[in-house]
Formats: structure tokens, C-alpha cells, sequence
């Protein structure tokens, strides 16, 4: 997506979306309305979120080396928050989000049609050790890329 210059100056402030990483939502417009899925990545620039097997799209890869053939892939492109609501996997019900203050005096969001808590302690230590196993996982596959471009050498 490029942008303009003119646009540069509206896109340096971060933007606030009602869902974030993680959050189970339901599309509730467009060409996958009414899919359920999960927040896997936010681009908070363009108010674009990707969501777990929604609004797949066919991207058509060349080749990296000679003898190789390309490659037809499914990859989710991002959509906009405003086509997302949280969804309640229990009560199976879209709802808006709402704020309150627990009385150990955390400050968490909740379905306001359910009044179902969506910001828990282990929910967040779960997010916080899968992006930490992932970045493990780059480092290892780039430390393997040195070892073996020395080896070359």
C-alpha cells in the first residue's frame, strides 16, 4: 500500500481499534460476512486487521532459483475494524466493546451484551509466550543462515 505525501501527515498518529491481537471476532460485512476467526496481526496505520482464514486471496509467487517453478498461494489479506464485531464463543453473540474497573483495580474490557470478560491474565501470558517462541524462531533460522553462509565461505 503507498502512500501519499499528503496522507503522511494523517498516518504518524496511532490509530485506537476496539479489538486487538488475539480477540475472536465475527466479520459482519463484506464478502466473508459472518465468519469467525482470530486477530493474528494489526496494522494500526491503515485500521487493518488480518483475521484468521478470512478474505483469502491467490498470490502467485515467482521463482528464487534458477530451476525452481513458482508457486500459487493462499495468503488472508487485512480488512478494515469497522467490518469486524468481538464475538462471545460461548454465548455465540457479536457484541460492542465496554471498559470497567475490576476491584483489584485492573482496568479490563468486556462484552457489554454478555458481560463476559475478554481481558484475562492468561490470556495475555499466552499472547506474550507465542510472540516470544516466534522471535525465537527467527533467531535460530538466522543463526543457521550465518553458520551456513560460513561455512560457505
Amino acid at each position: 500500500m503507498q502512500i501519499r505525501k499528503w496522507e503522511l501527515k494523517k498516518l504518524k498518529e496511532k490509530k485506537k481499534m476496539h479489538v486487538r491481537l488475539g480477540d475472536t471476532v465475527k466479520v459482519i460485512s463484506g464478502s466473508d460476512k459472518g465468519k469467525v476467526g482470530e486477530v493474528t496481526k494489526l496494522y494500526r496505520k491503515w485500521s487493518r486487521i488480518i483475521v484468521k482464514d478470512v478474505n483469502m486471496v491467490t498470490k502467485h509467487m515467482k521463482p528464487k532459483e534458477k530451476g525452481e517453478s513458482g508457486q500459487i498461494l493462499q495468503v488472508e489479506a487485512p480488512i478494515h475494524s469497522s467490518n469486524v464485531q468481538l464475538y462471545s464463543i460461548s454465548a455465540e453473540v457479536v457484541s460492542r466493546v465496554g471498559h470497567k474497573v475490576l476491584e483489584d483495580g485492573t482496568k479490563v474490557r468486556y462484552l457489554i451484551k454478555t458481560g463476559e470478560v475478554i481481558d484475562s491474565i492468561e490470556r495475555w501470558k499466552k499472547l506474550r509466550f507465542r510472540d516470544k517462541d516466534k522471535d525465537k524462531d527467527k533467531d535460530s533460522k538466522a543463526g543457521e543462515q550465518k553458520k551456513s553462509d560460513g561455512d560457505k565461505q
